[in-house]
């Protein structure tokens, strides 16, 4: 993704602000860095904003497969919008091809991440991630499933560590199909 320069400073003299607003002297020899750091930081983090998830499903590979593919334990790294502190966790994406079309494994990790390099919500980012497979792929069907931590529940608030957020979206015969939907879930939490 090219970022644009402008960005980058607008982010650093907010930084600087904020530095200045707790109290801090961005002069400092330990924050004089800081903005141009978090700056860079942010653009990465933040770089899903401006790519297309529908273009990362965009190739498919003409297969006769109509039987479940899961890809589970997938890192996951994002930011909570509500206080722009980190979540972070695992997904796990299964679907069932339509008998005609599969798609790299790889594709299925990359949309993960450039819906979790946005502002998010755990809930919608698990909803994101169904729906674009849906649409993209037209499978019989999709399952999304995210663990996650939240910073917002360790550092402030009720201080939780090791308290994990657990979000599912079933689409297609996941939705319908107890036998399909449970397969899949056993597959997920085998190790």
């Amino acid at each position: 993704m090219k970022t644009n320069n402008n960005n980058g400073r607008e982010i650093e003299k907010s930084i600087r602000k904020i530095l200045e607003a707790i109290g801090e002297d961005p002069s400092r020899k330990g924050l004089r860095d800081t903005p141009k750091r978090v700056a860079r930081m942010y653009l990465d983090v933040f770089s899903g904003i401006h790519q297309d998830p529908d273009c990362i499903l965009g190739k498919v590979f003409h297969e006769q497969y109509n039987e479940l593919v899961l890809l589970k334990d997938i890192p996951l790294y994002s930011m909570c919008e509500h206080h722009l502190l980190p979540f972070f966790g695992q997904a796990h994406i299964a679907y069932l091809p339509d008998g005609k079309r599969i798609v790299g494994i790889s594709k299925l990790a990359r949309l993960v991440d450039v819906y979790a390099k946005r502002p998010q919500v755990q809930e919608r980012l698990t909803n994101q991630i169904a729906d674009t497979i849906m649409k993209v792929l037209q499978p019989q069907g999709a399952m999304v499933v995210i663990e996650a931590e939240h910073m917002c529940m360790i550092m402030r608030g009720v201080k939780k560590p090791g308290t994990k957020i657990v979000t599912s979206a079933m689409r297609g015969i996941f939705l319908r199909d107890i036998r399909t939907r449970s397969e899949a879930l056993n597959l997920i939490i085998s190790k």
